[in-house]
């Protein structure tokens, strides 16, 4: 406990220094959310990091956020505490195939999920986050299909709630959302039979099937506290479980463990440190840099995203 609070004094102080913003996503371990200047989904923390005054923003999530916060404040300085926190949709979708896919099929409009690279962003028509990705497709013109990207899951739940026919999705997931198993979500509720189910949409179809409630992660902090009950089954990432605890203290919450471990942790997101994030401030690095053509051109798309209410 000792070593941790001498750590945050650190981080406080250089960021003072620093004129320095600290950006979180709910995935990032506790002890850096409580010290963040603002803790949020893509959609809030994207919007987050062009209202400041300062000079640094330090992004403590996965690298494309960083990118994102980047595209939307060219001229200030974004760093990372660890270079190699990176995402598997990302990895899931290299531009090349997206730039061969739209030589192929020039009439097609291209949703870009904002858990994309730099590069696939500037491909995009236009972006999107899980909280408002049924809005951004139902502005798009009925009669011209789509390309849906990265997240099949999240594609293949926003054309249900759509009804878009005309909707291609990539074949990428995420490394956890994409390994929960119904099964388990089954024995979870028959465990707690009076537990209310919020899921996330990258989860698996038959997942979402079996939850009460389906939204970004910010909906379903929000759904686990607003709404009655005292026993809810959580199905995305840990993390959200200090916003839960802190927010609503009196409920109880469970997180169903992923396929591949017996947790329910991003490891991308928890690369993440408090020794990492005070040596990003000192050293001013792992830094974000991208050209100003590549940021002009993604920064089209995801204003297009931003605009829409």
């Amino acid at each position: 406990m000792l070593a941790t609070a001498s750590l945050a004094e650190e981080i406080l102080q250089l960021k003072r220094e620093r004129r320095a913003i600290l950006l979180a996503h709910y995935y990032q371990e506790p002890e850096i959310q409580d010290l963040a200047d603002s803790v949020g989904d893509s959609l809030e923390l994207a919007r987050r990091s062009r209202d400041f005054e300062g000079d640094v923003i330090a992004f403590c999530g996965v690298w494309f956020m960083a990118e994102t916060a980047k595209v939307v404040n060219p001229t200030r300085t974004v760093v990372v505490p660890d270079r190699e926190a990176s995402c598997s949709l990302v990895e899931s979708c290299p531009v090349e195939p997206v730039r061969a896919y739209r030589r192929l099929h020039p009439d097609h409009a291209i949703v870009s999920y904002i858990n994309t690279s730099v590069e696939v962003k500037a491909e995009s028509d236009i972006l999107c986050t899980s909280r408002n990705a049924v809005a951004v497709v139902n502005s798009i013109p009925p009669e011209q299909p789509i390309l849906f990207l990265p997240d099949r899951n999240l594609g293949d739940w926003v054309q249900k709630q759509t009804g878009r026919q005309n909707m291609t999705s990539w074949q990428g997931s995420c490394i956890v959302h994409a390994t929960f198993a119904a099964r388990k979500l089954v024995a979870a509720r028959m465990e707690h039979p009076g537990a209310r189910v919020a899921a996330h949409p990258e989860c698996p179809p038959d997942v979402l099937a079996l939850a009460d409630f389906v939204g970004s992660t910010t909906a379903i902090i929000q759904y686990c506290v607003q709404t009655g009950g005292d026993e809810f089954i959580v199905m995305t990432e840990s993390g959200v479980a200090h916003p839960l605890h802190k927010l609503a203290p009196g409920k109880t919450f469970y997180f169903i463990p992923a396929e591949h471990c017996n947790c329910s942790e991003c490891p991308y997101m928890r690369r993440n440190t408090l020794e990492k994030l005070r040596d990003c401030l000192l050293r001013i690095e792992p830094r974000v840099e991208i050209s100003e053509e590549l940021m002009r051109r993604a920064l089209v798309p995801l204003e297009r995203m931003l605009a829409l209410q």
